[in-house]
């Protein structure tokens, strides 16, 4: 699996997904939240900045099932899923991501069939190549 690059402005992310948990960069100044996480606030223009602590609940609010031809570390995996994940506490930013039976479970664990917008998801951290990364768990709706 590819492993995430990180930089100075998404460092504190993948820190606090190491801890198991999920964060989102705000503004100090105005309070807006922001994803990805970037230097200046592009509603109020500071630089001021700081992590606000998410539920870590959400929606599905996109997804797609990738199709051949594939990486070659994703296509023994196939079929598999990526979504985009609406967050409940903040509906203005979306994580890409995959749903998954449990944290460290492979990406393809959950049937396509149980995949629908809207669907309820819980986030899950599973250290991958020594990182670790947000992944999505179906909840009962």
């Amino acid at each position: 699996m590819l492993t995430p690059v990180t930089d100075e402005d998404g460092a504190p992310f993948w820190e606090y997904a190491a801890r198991g948990e999920l964060r989102v960069q705000s503004c100090a100044d105005c309070g807006e939240l922001r994803f990805p996480p970037r230097p200046c606030c592009p509603h109020c223009q500071s630089f001021a900045s700081e992590w606000r602590l998410m539920s870590g609940r959400g929606r599905i609010w996109s997804y797609v099932l990738p199709h051949p031809p594939l990486l070659p570390e994703y296509a023994a995996q196939a079929p598999y899923n990526a979504v985009i994940v609406e967050l409940t506490d903040a509906p203005r930013i979306r994580l890409v991501g995959n749903v998954v039976a449990a944290p460290d479970a492979p990406l393809n664990s959950v049937d396509p069939s149980r995949l629908r917008i809207g669907a309820p998801v819980k986030v899950a951290f599973a250290e991958i190549d020594g990182v670790t990364v947000p992944r999505w768990l179906l909840e009962r709706g």
